[in-house]
């Protein structure tokens, strides 16, 4: 197995309520699942190759819950990202070498029918985990943003958090709300539900605990 890890700021929209019912292993808000996926590596390596600094988007949907599979998957891969570098983050993102089950990406590859050819373009990404704010664009294809949780009687920003201590993509995840369109092979379209920050710090092993 190539030895990889990842550090990397990430800001994920579904179409759940807030909190997602996927993170207590309940059933989806509305029974299905469609989501983007988003993060801006700080640091990480494939083996030798680096991938600090690039970024990767994700759309995703699922008829059901994602574990009775039928998915559908598409990503966009950081136009900067060398021949080297665009394999080495698909090969990641596809769940390959890595241990069954250690990452979200491992789990997730489980459940799909189908996977679309990957895309190599410029991503504007800005992600503040601890502001719960962020912003998300691929021309002609995504925008997406993330904001707050507000409270609806005093207007005042509401905060929460996810802890999972034994989770395949995060260890603590804020939570926010999010809107999202999407064109493309999976075009989605979210309007205020759920928004996670986190980061991710993760290998072929799993989750890095601190």
């Amino acid at each position: 197995m190539i030895s990889w890890e990842l550090d990397a700021d990430s800001y994920t929209n579904c179409n759940c309520a807030y909190g997602c019912p996927c993170q207590f292993n309940a059933l989806p808000t509305y029974g299905n699942c469609e989501a983007i996926h988003s993060m801006e590596i700080k640091t990480g390596h494939f083996g030798d190759v680096n991938l600090d600094g690039l970024r990767a988007v994700s759309t995703f949907r699922w008829p059901g819950p994602i574990h009775e599979g039928g998915g559908k998957a598409f990503t966009i891969i950081d136009e900067r990202a060398n021949e080297a570098q665009r394999k080495a983050l698909l090969t990641i993102l596809s769940g390959q070498e890595t241990d069954p089950g250690a990452t979200i990406w491992n789990v997730f590859s489980a459940t799909y029918d189908e996977v679309m050819e990957p895309a190599f373009l410029p991503i504007d990404i800005e992600i503040d985990i601890a502001a719960r704010k962020s912003s998300v664009s691929v021309e002609g294809y995504i925008k997406a943003s993330g904001t707050p949780i507000l409270n609806p009687v005093s207007g005042e920003e509401h905060q929460a958090q996810i802890q999972l201590n034994n989770g395949f993509e995060y260890s603590v995840a804020e939570m926010g709300a999010g809107t999202a369109t999407a064109t493309g092979p999976i075009p989605l379209d979210l309007v205020d539900s759920y928004g996670q920050f986190n980061k991710i710090h993760i290998n072929n092993h799993g989750v890095i605990k601190h």
